[in-house]
């Protein structure tokens, strides 16, 4: 059975049905957190600081400004929010990222009706040294695919090279993209499909540039990163169960996968890892969907949740093409 690409509307009844998980154990030194702050309803990315300890920048997904956040780990309080001039408002926000120049790279790259804009931007911004609210100019770059629009929701930037890349969207023809070597604010930046992947929503490298870690709804799994190519099937890490599940990065000493969703005070739950290089424990945590089934995954798929997903499609199909017919006709 195919499986058919979700709305946002859909994809949140279906993952109102799944259960939750009990929480993973947490790595020494790192732990999970709240975010309390009422204006941050829809974190759809995280990225660790590497000059504030135990900060991590976040945003919302839409229906906000040119905003981005920095939330404290320690007591899930925003204590930065940057306002970015010179971008224009952003239309669907997906996807943080920071370089090893030091700067903040934000993926306004979400297309939930599968191509219907012709181009998306990257917007990049240094990390401020000083924390607090404060108004900066970021650099905006245009990005094209080589092979036609798509829905994207993941930007990883390599921690050593600088490259930026972008995991696209889709259930059974998802791609991972390579930007060019360095990216142009003139004319467009055109990215080039080097391997393919499953369902993603957030990805990110291990600090060392070493791992990529790929996120879905259902689960998340880490790749050894090699010849700039991610390299095998991957390993599967224990990902908390999290409804709309939207972003992942490394903690900042790498010893730790930090997993976040969407949603009034969300939660971001910490998943150890064996090594800094980023590598996935062997064991599951108890209470974990892997320790409750540990049946193979389909092939490109994400688990036991997407046969779950499968069966709700069919009762959510009709409203998914009715919600794609008024798309249409607006």
């Amino acid at each position: 059975m195919r499986l058919l690409p979700l709305s946002s509307a859909s994809a949140a009844l279906v993952l109102a049905l799944l259960p939750s998980s009990a929480p993973a154990a947490e790595a020494p030194g790192v732990s999970s957190f709240t975010i309390t702050d009422p204006r941050i309803m829809e974190s759809s990315g995280l990225a660790a600081s590497r000059i504030h300890p135990g900060v991590y920048w976040t945003h919302n997904d839409s229906n906000d400004g040119p905003y981005v956040y920095a939330v404290d780990s320690a007591t899930g309080k925003t204590v930065a929010r940057v306002t970015l001039s010179g971008v224009g408002r952003p239309r669907d926000v997906e996807a943080i990222s920071l370089g090893p120049d030091g700067q903040l790279y934000v993926g306004d790259i979400g297309d939930n009706k599968d191509g219907s804009w012709q181009h998306v931007w990257i917007y990049r911004f240094p990390e401020p040294k000083q924390l607090g609210d404060v108004t900066v100019r970021a650099a905006q770059f245009t990005v094209r695919y080589a092979d036609g629009p798509r829905n994207a929701e993941a930007l990883m930037v390599h921690p050593v090279t600088g490259r930026v890349y972008i995991a696209s969207k889709h259930e059974s023809a998802g791609g991972l993209y390579e930007g060019p070597e360095r990216l142009s604010e003139g004319g467009a930046n055109v990215f080039r499909r080097v391997a393919d992947v499953p369902w993603v929503t957030d990805g990110a490298f291990s600090p060392d540039g070493s791992r990529l870690a790929l996120r879905g709804y259902f689960t998340a799994r880490t790749y050894p990163w090699k010849d700039a190519r991610p390299q095998g099937e991957g390993e599967r890490v224990d990902a908390p169960w999290q409804g709309q599940a939207e972003s992942v990065t490394y903690a900042a000493d790498g010893s730790a996968l930090m997993f976040g969703a969407e949603g009034e005070a969300s939660r971001v739950v910490a998943v150890p890892l064996a090594g800094a290089s980023g590598a996935p424990s062997a064991s599951p945590q108890p209470g974990s969907p892997s320790d409750a089934a540990t049946a193979p995954e389909p092939p490109g798929g994400f688990g036991k949740g997407a046969v779950v997903l499968a069966v709700a499609l069919a009762v959510l199909l009709g409203a998914k093409r009715l919600f794609r017919r008024r798309g249409s006709a607006g």
